[in-house]
């Protein structure tokens, strides 16, 4: 079950690859998730020191919040991948020239997963290219409707 999306994501990247990382979490950043108070619009995601971090994710804290906890809504959190897999990443962000970008945060089994998608920068005529297509597939629905009516 889907909690946010990065639409712009697939607007400005091609997505190569996907990966589900799952997240370190304080108590409250997990209460707001399940009331949907999150948002990953300018959030992107960085390797450093052998760890992969979510940075600029906005949670916006509860008002029952606990009164002792000074809630950070855009706190660094780090996510949680295998060696092999981060490994990878590593490689690929070093060398390749692609970069990491949060697509989906979702619930599986009980708990808060992100996916992560190893991306490649679009152009701007990749962009218009691809507005074009889903204008294109949207008139053939128009004109296979209208062709059965």
């Amino acid at each position: 079950m889907s909690i946010a999306e990065n639409k712009k994501a697939f607007h400005d990247y091609f997505i190569e690859e996907k990966f589900e990382a799952g997240l370190v979490l304080e108590g409250w950043e997990v209460k707001a998730i399940r009331a949907s108070r999150v948002q990953l619009k300018e959030a992107y995601v960085v390797v450093k020191n052998g760890a992969v971090y979510l940075i600029g994710c906005h949670i916006s804290p509860l008002l029952s919040a606990s009164t002792h906890i000074l809630p950070d809504p855009t706190r660094s959190r780090k996510l949680l991948l295998h060696t092999s897999e981060i490994n990878k990443l590593i490689g690929k962000t070093e060398r390749a020239g692609f970069t990491l970008v949060p697509l989906n945060l979702h619930f599986s089994k009980g708990r808060i997963k992100l996916d992560i998608g190893l991306a490649k920068g679009k152009k701007q005529h990749d962009k218009r290219a691809t507005e074009k297509d889903r204008e294109w597939e949207r008139e053939k629905q128009r004109l296979v409707r209208s062709a059965q009516h």
